[in-house]
């Protein structure tokens, strides 16, 4: 095996618009490749598919930075709360993964999501209303964005007129390129969030509503089930969380769809493949890219290659989910495609809790927009859409142009910006064993 770690090309727009050839050439060279990945970081980048499988269960594996040997990880966590921001589900493990886990699990089951499927229509309906007599749009920005914000804000409580301003905080602290973040821009952006999020803890307890944050603050101050700074970091994650992946989830998909124009025209006759065809779109395209990082307690031997204590271990969904030992043809679009048991939520205890809501705002999504907007195609060429670089990958902008038409529900635009839920959080703090992490999951 080359022991030199191999760069991932993320300053080139070609690599940032198709990494697919690189990985498979990767993959082809090997199970465990060291790599440098976003922002200069290095990392042990697991291949292949049942590799990536057994890794994601493998308690050798943590969740938790601290168990790196390269300081820069912690470094790049915000210094006046980095202790608060290891304590999420995202970077601890069992047992406080799991007692962290129970907190919200309820709120997250396919029933309760279910239950959100009227809303989460309306809020789809009501933005396409908003696009439609211009006969162009972006629809990252007025559309793949705006729905799983809308969503994530209004289960959490989180004020109408504050959503754009948690967006923009998030983007300077997840985003990541080729070079090293700036400390600066992340510490500045940390405080902000640090301090929205004290604010609006302190009005729900002074004002409890119908939401999940005010849910927990109760299970913080009556029933003594997380502390404070657990309290604040659950809120940023799942604010987060609750939305990020989402927008790359449909983004990716529209853009798939509009490379193969056989696959949209089928999905568009035939509604009742849209199940299905989420699952494809997270295998194909999925938004976290390549991987989830996890960190070796001891010497781990994965695929025949002993990876060190302490080092950083990428677990490559991404190319795993392209294996053809796995997945048949696996660089193939195919809508109709059976037994996908793809990795893009995860696998075991982390597997991601959000998935329920994200694969229903993703069919939702996908299937009224392929349904509402006719003559759907992009504004530009393909080769002039840019794209996120390092660890979440989606389409930055996405122009498109469709036939033009009225809104048929009037009201429906106003009715995004509710502030209602389809649902309340009555019982989401029980203690149901649930089976892992909300997204996105690095």
């Amino acid at each position: 095996m080359n022991r030199q770690p191999i760069l991932l090309p993320y300053a080139d727009p070609a690599f940032l618009a198709d990494p697919f050839p690189f990985y498979r050439q990767l993959r082809e060279e090997g199970p465990v490749r060291r790599a440098v990945i976003a922002g200069g970081l290095e990392a042990w980048l697991v291949t292949r598919y049942e590799d990536n499988l057994a890794a994601l269960s493998d308690p050798r594996l943590s969740s938790d930075v601290r168990e790196a040997s390269d300081t820069r990880l912690l470094e790049r966590l915000p210094a006046t709360d980095r202790e608060s921001m290891l304590r999420t589900m995202l970077r601890c493990d069992p047992p406080d993964h799991t007692r962290l886990r129970r907190l919200v699990s309820k709120a997250f089951t396919a029933r309760r999501v279910g239950e959100l499927r009227p809303r989460i229509q309306e809020i789809t309906d009501g933005l396409l209303d908003a696009i439609l007599p211009a006969g162009r749009a972006d629809l990252v920005e007025s559309f793949a964005l705006q729905l799983p914000v809308t969503v994530i804000g209004e289960l959490l409580g989180v004020p109408v007129a504050d959503r754009h301003a948690f967006h923009r905080w998030t983007t300077e602290m997840v985003v990541q390129g080729a070079e090293p973040p700036d400390p600066a821009r992340i510490e500045h952006a940390w405080r902000q969030m640090r301090s929205y999020l004290t604010a609006l803890l302190g009005t729900k307890r002074a004002r409890p509503q119908d939401d999940l944050l005010s849910a927990l603050i109760t299970a913080r101050d009556e029933e003594n089930r997380l502390d404070e700074e657990e309290l604040v970091a659950m809120a940023f994650l799942l604010l987060v969380a609750g939305y990020i992946t989402t927008v790359n989830l449909i983004g990716n998909a529209l853009v798939a769809l509009l490379a193969h124009p056989d696959q949209l025209r089928r999905l568009r006759d035939d509604p009742g493949l849209l199940p299905g065809a989420v699952e494809e779109f997270l295998r194909y395209d999925g938004p976290v890219n390549p991987g989830i990082a996890r960190f070796a307690r001891e010497d781990v031997t994965i695929g025949g290659v002993t990876i060190p204590r302490g080092a950083t271990v990428l677990v490559a969904s991404a190319i795993a989910d392209r294996d053809p030992a796995q997945f048949p043809d696996p660089d193939r679009l195919d809508i109709t495609r059976e037994s996908n048991a793809h990795l893009a939520f995860g696998h075991g205890v982390h597997y991601c809790l959000g998935a329920p809501l994200a694969r229903l705002e993703g069919q939702i999504a996908i299937g009224t927009a392929l349904r509402r907007l006719p003559g759907l195609r992009l504004a530009v060429p393909p080769g002039e859409l840019s794209w996120r670089a390092g660890g979440l990958r989606g389409p930055e902008h996405l122009p498109v142009t469709f036939a033009p038409a009225h809104p048929r529900r009037h009201g429906a635009t106003a009715a995004v910006v509710s502030a209602s839920t389809a649902t309340g959080t009555a019982g989401i703090t029980g203690s149901t064993p649930a089976r892992g992490d909300a997204h996105p999951r690095t």
